[in-house]
């Protein structure tokens, strides 16, 4: 197994440039670098602004208005001359009441607005913004987890596809032997040219398989460069071992219990829930009044320049919704619907989690017992070639007897490497459903 070393990196592009690179080291540069991850954080951080602006309808409200109008309209110019203060005994005749001439107002407002109460509505939309938030950090760490998964996939798929070109050379260098011996054979007059021709269609038939091998290699390190959110033509020189994974024992009902804690996608069921419960809370408050203050500070003049009259204002709003065509009772009893909905998905969402640690448990039990199968397999069909080697140098076995273990060989041998490779990432697997799989943890050693 130690030959992997020379391995997908070392048959995929030149030694020049390239760089060691562990599973762990993999992981912590997709963990770093890939954009799902990125993408994830910024969500982050924009469901944390829209807490702040919940939280900003507690604090006052302060704008500011210049406006400019110019009409004759007698109300109009009645009202801005008393507001800037240039109303004369001349504004009551008749004449300029009915029909004044034009004028000008320019208007300079300052008003701050305050919420004093409004029974719940504001608080529940923070605490929705809040779960929000936290719906974003459960969604990030269920990227994180599925980064992690895939980065060890690409790895792991990446060793296997370079041990398994390894396998096909072997096969070819071992065709190639069984050529010369079938020649040496048949000039001994024991063979015929037929048996010498089977032999060669079958070294064909490994060179094949030793193209393909090379051609998904290509692939599996491109997509493991994908996977780590770096270029597809960065090379490296893997390390970690295509060996089977120590995973310490646990009791499936721990693992269960474990992962309805601390599964993301449980906890973001949850979080669902609340959310729904916190949106019906905010909609039965709009059933409620609410209460503001307000304060107002105006200048009216004819001159952008020049002073004019001002005034203030200080007022208290008491604002209650009594009827509104039942559009907040229909909100009311949509925010209802939500919230079971939402209960019932949670319910799903455990069962299913629950199903997939069956899963996975089964699929690592099962993984292990194909390796110990195979690795029996592989030493049988390896002494299997040997007798049958020297049976046939002896002319007491066929070519097709030869070339029935020769390919025996190297499918056991194919199987064995996928034995390990599934096992690897069953645990893996099981880890991830189990909602516990970190930079950290030991299936990544």
């Amino acid at each position: 197994m130690k030959r992997f070393l020379v391995c997908a990196g070392l048959l995929a592009f030149p030694l020049w440039g390239q760089a060691d690179l562990s599973l762990p080291d993999a992981v912590r540069i997709a963990l770093e670098k890939h954009p799902s991850l990125e993408a994830g954080a910024e969500r982050v951080l924009a469901a944390g602004r829209r807490i702040e602006q919940a939280r900003s309808g507690w604090l006052p409200r302060l704008n500011y208005t210049e406006s400019w109008a110019r009409s004759n309209n007698p109300v109009f110019v009645f009202s801005s001359l008393l507001t800037q203060r240039r109303f004369t005994e001349r504004n009551f005749q008749i004449g300029p009441l009915n029909r004044p001439d034009f004028l000008n107002n320019f208007q300079s407002l300052l008003t701050v607005d305050q919420l004093i109460y409004d029974f719940g509505q504001l608080k529940g939309q923070t605490r929705s913004a809040e779960l929000g938030r936290s719906l974003a950090e459960e969604d990030r760490r269920r990227m994180e987890m599925q980064v992690i998964a895939g980065v060890v996939r690409a790895y792991l798929s990446n060793i296997l596809a370079a041990e398994a070109v390894q396998v096909a050379r072997e096969a070819v260098k071992s065709a190639e032997a069984d050529l010369q011996r079938a020649e040496t054979v048949r000039a001994a007059g024991m063979a015929t040219d037929a048996d010498v021709l089977s032999i060669r269609v079958h070294l064909a038939a490994m060179r094949e398989q030793e193209i393909r091998g090379q051609a998904d290699l290509q692939v599996a390190a491109a997509a493991l460069n994908e996977a780590l959110g770096l270029p597809l033509d960065t090379p490296h020189r893997l390390t970690t071992p295509l060996t089977a994974a120590a995973l310490a024992a646990k009791a499936m009902a721990e693992r269960e219990q474990a992962a309805l804690v601390g599964r993301p996608e449980v906890r973001q069921a949850r979080l669902a829930t609340q959310l729904a419960e916190a949106q019906r809370a905010t909609a039965r408050a709009a059933l409620l009044p609410q209460l503001s203050f307000r304060t107002a500070f105006e200048a009216d003049r004819q001159h952008f320049v020049t002073k004019g009259g001002a005034n203030w204002l200080v007022a208290a709003n008491l604002r209650w919704n009594l009827f509104n065509g039942f559009e907040t009772r229909a909100r009311i009893d949509e925010a209802g619907h939500a919230a079971k909905s939402a209960a019932a998905q949670e319910r799903q969402v455990k069962a299913g989690v629950a199903l997939e640690i069956r899963k996975g448990e089964a699929d690592l039990k099962a993984a292990a017992e194909r390796i110990a199968v195979a690795e029996a397999a592989v030493a049988m069909a390896e002494e299997s070639l040997r007798i049958t080697r020297n049976r046939y140098e002896a002319g007491l076995a066929t070519v097709t007897d030869l070339l029935r273990n020769e390919t025996a060989l190297l499918e056991s041998r194919m199987r064995r490497l996928a034995a390990i490779h599934d096992q690897r990432m069953a645990a893996v697997v099981l880890e991830l459903v189990s909602g516990v799989l970190t930079r950290d943890s030991e299936v990544l050693r």
